[in-house]
């Protein structure tokens, strides 16, 4: 075989997979009773008064679905297996009462996240895994009109004058949407769940993010009104973390929150929410979280809680710690806790203030008292990694000191993580505070021995 077609037979054996892969899409999984379903849909919401559709439960909608479902059957001369008949009445249901395709998914406790990638491929993440599910939706159309009913209660809307939003659902679940023309895969949907009962700290215990010393620390430290923010990335459960931290809040304290979209769920009976706005349609009247700073100044807080400090906000939140307002709580994305400082200091510039970096620097150290530092391994569990103090200033550099560390030891055959907690031995510089507010621990609380 010459040389030249040796060179062609091995072009074309090649090509073949490239070919393969350039088409590779997510399947669609083919509903034969398509038709038939939006058929009955229609025909239900004709049915239904205006102010029926307000107040609609599954008790009283279910039997007029299932009436007229029998009817169509009758006059169209169809078949339909009897457990065929059941899925797609709830489908139906779904659609009416629910959010299309993913109500189950949102029904599924053992769900922590959905993501929809386009009409035809739906993720969820179970236990901290990802996996692929067989649910879709018709089509772009049919995700647009989900997206929109989620959104369109809450006042916002998604255009392509628009194509992001941030929302949540009637339970508190976080809900970002980005369509076209920026998501080329179609409109893509991702929902953080939230637990239908906020988690407690003894939830966090059986779950292995932290230990019962490392609860009792903390539970001292917000009673002491230390200012403390929890760190990590996306994923890690910082807000579930801050969550659970303000449940220390005593009774009798005035809390502010200040979310983007509101997710922190207090059980205390004084909490003032407050959330963030977008732009209207000409891109004004928007109000950010560092509006919302500066506005609960106004408002005698006892206690300010920022979900999450990305921008200029920073700032604000700093010098309310530094004025009076101890006891603050919030969240920032960074990887360790010397990477959170040097996210507050990125931060705080993104405020417009030329201010030379140690002015910075000494802001962030006499303002932050505690960093807890929560990351996602990679076997999908949550670990509190680090408790740092931030002692002060040393020259230029702001000085950080472990309290507790999670070690990891190793990864055994299964892929779990292995790996201990301990304390570092080093009693915090702020006892003095603690024991001042009338708090008090263990002596052997942070001892390493053992």
């Amino acid at each position: 075989m010459s040389l030249l077609k040796r060179l062609e037979k091995e072009k074309n054996i090649s090509e073949e997979p490239v070919q393969e892969l350039r088409t590779n899409r997510p399947i669609q999984l083919l509903d034969p009773w398509k038709d038939f379903k939006n058929q009955v849909h229609h025909e239900v919401i004709q049915t239904l008064d205006t102010s029926e559709t307000e107040n609609l439960e599954v008790e009283t909608l279910r039997p007029k679905v299932e009436e007229i479902f029998e009817k169509k059957i009758e006059v169209q001369g169809i078949t339909i297996p009897r457990t065929d008949r059941q899925r797609l009445i709830q489908q139906i249901l779904d659609e009416i009462l629910g959010f299309g395709p993913i109500t189950p998914l949102l029904n599924d406790p053992d769900i922590n996240e959905i993501m929809v990638n386009g009409p035809h491929q739906i993720y969820v993440e179970r236990k901290g895994k990802l996996e692929l599910v067989p649910i879709t939706f018709y089509d772009d159309q049919h995700v647009l009109h989900i997206i929109e009913k989620i959104v369109a209660p809450l006042g916002r809307r998604i255009d392509e004058s628009q194509p992001m939003v941030d929302a949540r659902l009637p339970d508190g679940s976080r809900v970002n949407a980005i369509i076209p023309p920026l998501a080329l895969n179609g409109p893509t949907l991702t929902i953080r769940k939230f637990a239908k009962d906020p988690f407690k700290v003894e939830d966090l215990i059986r779950f292995g993010t932290l230990t019962a010393e490392m609860a009792l620390f903390l539970e001292v430290c917000v009673n002491s009104r230390l200012n403390i923010i929890v760190s990590g990335g996306t994923g890690s459960g910082k807000t579930t973390t801050l969550g659970v931290l303000s449940s220390y809040i005593p009774e009798d304290e005035r809390i502010i929150t200040i979310e983007d979209a509101a997710e922190l769920q207090l059980r205390q009976a004084h909490v003032v929410t407050l959330e963030t706005r977008p732009p209207n349609i000409e891109g004004k009247g928007a109000i950010t979280i560092r509006d919302l700073v500066r506005n609960s100044l106004r408002m005698r807080p006892e206690r300010i809680i920022v979900g999450e400090v990305r921008s200029g906000e920073a700032l604000d939140m700093l010098q309310a710690m530094n004025t009076g307002h101890d006891g603050s709580l919030t969240t920032g994305h960074a990887n360790t806790p010397r990477d959170m400082l040097s996210r507050l200091e990125t931060m705080v510039l993104m405020a417009g203030m030329d201010l030379p970096v140690r002015a910075i620097r000494e802001q962030i150290s006499s303002a932050l008292d505690v960093i807890v530092q929560q990351s996602r391994l990679r076997d999908g569990t949550r670990r509190v990694t680090h408790i740092t103090e931030v002692l002060g200033m040393e020259g230029d550099v702001i000085v950080l000191q472990d309290i507790f560390r999670f070690e990891q030891t190793g990864i055994d055959k299964q892929g779990k993580v292995l790996g201990y907690f301990r304390a570092t031995g080093i009693r915090p510089h702020f006892m003095e505070k603690l024991l001042s507010a009338g708090q008090s621990l263990p002596e052997n609380l942070f001892s390493n021995e053992g």
